[in-house]
C-alpha cells in the first residue's frame, strides 16, 4: 500500500520539516503533519508557514497536534487512511534531563507505536534516531539492533534513544525501520544550517578564540551528514516498506577525524581578517578526566565566557574519544545512487556561512 497518507511527527521540527518538504516535492502522496500543539489549528499554524513556498502544500496536507510527553499525543490523528509513519519528533538537546528524555523520546516512540497498530492499512514506520544511540560503544558499528553498550552513554539523550530503539525493535509484528542519523551539519552540501546544534557551537566558539582546549582524541571520526540525505533516506525507506536499522552516515573512511576538522575549520577562519589579527592558537587536545575537571572548576567562574565555553562542550565530550567504525551498507542498498559527501567540502562551507552569518547584523541565531 504506497498510495495512502503519510503521518510526519515533529512537522515544525528542524529534521520533520525537511522530510515533509521532500515527500511534498518528489511524491505526489498526501500527508498528515503533526506538530506539538494543543489544537489542528494551532499546529497548521506552526507548520504551514515553514512550506508555503512548496508548490502543492496547501491541497496534499492535513494538520494534528499533540504533546509527545502527555497520556495520548495522537488522539487527534485519523488512522483509517494513513499507509506509513515517519517519527520525527523528539528532545534532541544533549543536556536534556533524564527523566524528560525518557518521557518523550522513549515513551513516546512507545505511545506512537500504540498508534501504529491502530492503523488498518499500515505498510511503514520509520523511527528517526541518532548514530550516538550506541551509547560510547566504540568499533565496528553495525546496522543491527544494539545491546545496552558496556561503556554506557554520554548522556540521557543517547540512553532515551537506545531505549526507544530497543522497545521498537520489541514490537516484531510492527514493519518498523529505524534511522541512526549522523550529526547533520547542514540542510544540504550548500553548508547552510538551518539549525544549529552542538557542533555549529563548537565552531563558533573556535572562531571566537574562545576553545583553548579541546577534549578529544586526533584521529576520533567525526561522522555529519546533511538534512538532504536525511531526508532522502526517510523517502526512501517508506516507499520501500523497509525493515532494520539503517545508518545515515558515511563510513570512517569517507568521514574527518577530530583533528582534520580543527584543520579545515582553522583555514577557512584564517582567511578572515578579524580571526588572523586575534591570532588565535589551535586548542591542546585534553583527557577527559582533566577536561572534565576543568569545566566543572570553571562553574565556579559564573556566567563568565570561559565557563560557559568549557562547560557546553561536556554533555557530548566522552564521545570525542570514542573511535566507532560505523557501517552503511544497508543505506547504500536502501540509497542506490548515494555518494559520500565531500566532508571537507561540506564542513568548510558551512564554516564560511557561519563567517558569512557573524558579520551580518540581521542573522540572529
Amino acid at each position: 500500500m504506497t498510495d495512502g497518507r503519510i503521518l510526519v511527527t515533529g512537522a515544525n521540527g528542524y529534521l520533520g520539516r525537511h522530510v515533509a518538504r521532500h515527500l511534498l516535492t518528489h511524491t505526489d502522496r498526501p500527508l498528515l503533519l503533526w506538530a506539538r500543539a494543543g489544537t489542528a489549528a494551532e499546529a497548521r499554524a506552526k507548520v504551514a508557514p515553514l512550506l508555503r513556498d512548496v508548490p502543492g502544500a496547501a491541497d496534499r496536507v492535513r494538520y494534528t497536534g499533540g504533546d509527545l510527553s502527555g497520556d495520548d499525543p495522537f488522539a487527534g490523528v485519523a488512522t483509517g487512511d494513513l499507509t506509513a509513519i515517519v517519527h520525527t519528533a523528539a528532545v534532541t538537546s544533549f543536556t536534556v534531563e533524564h527523566d524528560v528524555a525518557q518521557r518523550v523520546n522513549t515513551a513516546g516512540t512507545a505511545r506512537l507505536l500504540e498508534l501504529a497498530r491502530r492503523c488498518p492499512r499500515l505498510d511503514s514506520v520509520c523511527l528517526f534516531s541518532s548514530l550516538y544511540a550506541t551509547g560510547l560503544q566504540a568499533g565496528p558499528i553495525t546496522e543491527l539492533p544494539a545491546p545496552v553498550p558496556s561503556a554506557g552513554f554520554a548522556n540521557a539523550y543517547e540512553r532515551s534513544k537506545w531505549a526507544a530503539e530497543a522497545y521498537a525493535f520489541g514490537q516484531t509484528d510492527l514493519p518498523v525501520s529505524v534511522l541512526r542519523v549522523a550529526t547533520v551539519l547542514a540542510d544540504d552540501e550548500s553548508g547552510r544550517a538551518g539549525q544549529h546544534n552542538a557542533v555549529h557551537n563548537t565552531l563558533r566558539l573556535l572562531r571566537l578564540g574562545l576553545l583553548g582546549l579541546m577534549p578529544g582524541l586526533p584521529d576520533t571520526p567525526v561522522y555529519l551528514t546533511t538534512a538532504d540525505v536525511t531526508a532522502r533516506a526517510a523517502a526512501a525507506a517508506v516507499s520501500q516498506s523497509a525493515t532494520g536499522v539503517f545508518h545515515v552516515a558515511d563510513r570512517a573512511a569517507d568521514s574527518l577525524t577530530l583533528a582534520r576538522t580543527m584543520d579545515v575549520a582553522f583555514d577557512v577562519f584564517g582567511a578572515d581578517p578579524g580571526f588572523a589579527r586575534r591570532r588565535v592558537a589551535r586548542p591542546e587536545y585534553a583527557d577527559l578526566h582533566s577536561y572534565t575537571l576543568l569545566a566543572d572548576s570553571s562553574r565556579s567562574f559564573g556566567a563568565s565566557v570561559l565557563g560557559q565555553a568549557l562547560t557546553s562542550l561536556l554533555p557530548f565530550a566522552a564521545q570525542l574519544y570514542v573511535a566507532k567504525d560505523v557501517a552503511n551498507d544497508r543505506l547504500r542498498a536502501l540509497l542506490p545512487d548515494h555518494r559520500p559527501l565531500d566532508a571537507a567540502a561540506l564542513l568548510a562551507a558551512t564554516c564560511r556561512n557561519l563567517l558569512a552569518d557573524a558579520r551580518s547584523p540581521d542573522v540572529r541565531r
